[in-house]
């Protein structure tokens, strides 16, 4: 344990760490991407992707005992008890921060399937990364607004053909999606301009849920509800590794997937309707459970200071 460390330091050398265990394992993962593309041998695929997600749990877990080594966190997980790794799931999170990645790597590694995340396209021109998710079948996004639909119809339709295919692959080998449902990162000015219902969160996006649940509707049978909360409030990548962040509370909620919430998102008027109600239910009682850890966590440490 280096936390006695300075702040700087702590955070110099991590990062550092981090770099070398992506080199490393990057370039070991792009050996064997290279020989799943120039043999690409149907009856071997399954074989490739087990090597492809092992290479990159390896990963995760070098990147855990690097935040455990420089970092005296405080963490508070609950209701792991339910999960398997042989499961097929959709995790839906809050959003707040970078960290919120590393965060459920750390707190999932070895409990469920690997962590698969839908991005943004232009986010495979990320040195290293890029590449890698491309290699694990993360699948790339291209989010057109209605105003360049508008004047390109021939595009409608198009990233959600794309979502199609990536729940293909996933297929192949049990699998979490991961799905941040608000779309973006919490801030105040965001929840401002939204003027969203929510004390801590922004407004649910339902329609990448909904398509999800659609398309892997056979095989994904359960929902991963996580809750994401930063007691002293979140904070960046460089404060996470530099020991800024001393509490993190995440609590989990496996709720079974019902015929309630599977069906045509897009062209069923009811079913849209009934699963915008059920996800905004959904999202209104993590707002009151983010109230009542915070409200939880602060009374603990009134006490303890009282006591002490």
């Amino acid at each position: 344990m280096l936390d006695f460390l300075p702040g700087p330091i702590k955070g110099t050398v991590s990062f550092l760490l981090y770099i070398l265990n992506t080199l490393v394992f990057c370039t070991i993962l792009f050996l064997v991407a290279l020989i799943k593309l120039l043999l690409p041998i149907p009856g071997l695929i399954p074989f490739y992707d087990r090597v492809l997600v092992k290479i990159a749990l390896i990963w995760v877990y070098i990147n855990s005992l690097n935040c455990d080594l420089f970092n005296r966190i405080e963490w508070h997980v609950h209701g792991l008890e339910k999960l398997e790794l042989d499961e097929w799931y959709l995790v839906l999170s809050n959003h707040q921060s970078w960290v919120d990645i590393l965060v459920l790597q750390k707190t999932f590694l070895g409990k469920i399937p690997m962590l698969k995340f839908f991005l943004k396209k232009e986010l495979i021109w990320v040195p290293m990364l890029g590449l890698a998710w491309w290699a694990l079948d993360f699948p790339f996004m291209q989010r057109y607004s209605r105003e360049f639909i508008q004047k390109n119809p021939h595009l409608k339709g198009q990233d959600m053909e794309t979502t199609r295919k990536a729940c293909e692959k996933f297929r192949r080998l049990p699998v979490s999606v991961m799905n941040f449902v608000e779309g973006t990162r919490f801030s105040s000015s965001k929840h401002a301009r939204q003027n969203s219902p929510h004390v801590h969160l922004l407004k649910p996006r339902a329609g990448g849920v909904a398509f999800v649940l659609g398309a892997m509707g056979d095989s994904i049978r359960k929902i991963v509800n996580v809750t994401i909360v930063y007691p002293d409030g979140a904070d960046t990548f460089w404060g996470f590794i530099s020991g800024r962040i001393r509490r993190i509370v995440v609590d989990v909620e496996v709720i079974p997937i019902t015929d309630n919430i599977k069906g045509d998102y897009f062209n069923d008027p009811l079913f849209k309707e009934n699963f915008c109600n059920w996800l905004n239910i959904l999202w209104q009682e993590k707002d009151k459970n983010i109230t009542g850890i915070i409200n939880k966590m602060v009374a603990g440490r009134q006490k303890s200071a009282a006591g002490d």
